[in-house]
């Protein structure tokens, strides 16, 4: 693992960025893993003020993300896929044939996955896959306990995860009870992993995960096991990793 210490959530973005251009820079057809979330949007911003100064060229890439909400399409504002749009895809010139993301309107859950490992083996795999961190260990939606071994699967939302996206809907009839995720092998898979931490709230996780045994309860910790992986994390997201004398 290799650990770059960010001043705060800007410097941290940036520092991301350059690591995702220069991937793009090296091998122009490269396949992306994107995340979604606050965590990312800052470095997706600096790729696009790159782009639009003709310093990256995304002609070529293949993208893939990690998850979406089931029953869910694409045009629906609170979709993945609207977010990728919307932060990254309309701003670049990606083509967007190329741009995968699970299908979420696909109500067979064994079908849908089943398409969306197909998918990822068919891009011959993922260069460079970007993850956030949730709070309990979390990437993806492989949330504590999740198998090491899964590959793309259906899983149930924590009740607090329903409650908590609620305001974005009109009735909690229409908040997404299920998300298609990718599972922890596909994440494993990818040749390069590139995590980002921000904050206070992620102080925790990130010890945990980097710096503790490796165990389904903290999902990120099988990260230890990854042969080239780079954390990125800002100093109120290292704070207890400075308590505790790690780094």
């Amino acid at each position: 693992m290799v650990l770059y210490q960010a001043k705060d959530y800007k410097d941290m973005s940036r520092k991301a960025a350059n690591i995702i251009s220069a991937q793009v820079i090296m091998k122009p057809n490269a396949v992306l893993g994107l995340a979604t979330g606050s965590t990312p949007v800052g470095a997706y911003e600096q790729l696009v003020e790159w782009y639009n100064k003709g310093d990256i060229d995304f002609s070529q890439v293949t993208s893939v993300n990690l998850d979406e909400y089931k029953g869910l399409s694409g045009d629906n504002d609170q979709s993945y896929r609207y977010f990728m749009n919307k932060n990254l895809f309309d701003h670049v010139n990606i083509d967007k044939a190329r741009t995968f993301v699970p299908d979420g309107t696909e109500p067979d859950s064994k079908v849908a996955c089943a398409k969306y490992n197909a998918i990822i083996d068919s891009v011959g795999g993922i260069d460079l896959q970007l993850l956030g961190i949730g709070g309990n260990g979390h990437i993806g939606f492989n949330e504590p306990g999740s198998a090491f071994e899964s590959l793309t699967h259906c899983v149930a939302l924590k009740e607090d995860t329903i409650k908590a996206n609620a305001r974005f809907f009109e009735t909690m009839d229409d908040v997404p009870k299920y998300a298609y995720t990718m599972g922890i092998k596909n994440i494993m898979s990818a040749k390069k992993v590139l995590l980002l931490a921000s904050g206070k709230n992620k102080a925790k996780a990130v010890y945990e995960s980097f710096f503790g045994p490796i165990v389904p309860g903290v999902p990120a910790s099988v990260l230890q096991l990854h042969n080239d992986v780079i954390v990125i994390a800002d100093e109120e997201a290292l704070s207890l990793c400075r308590e505790k004398g790690v780094i």
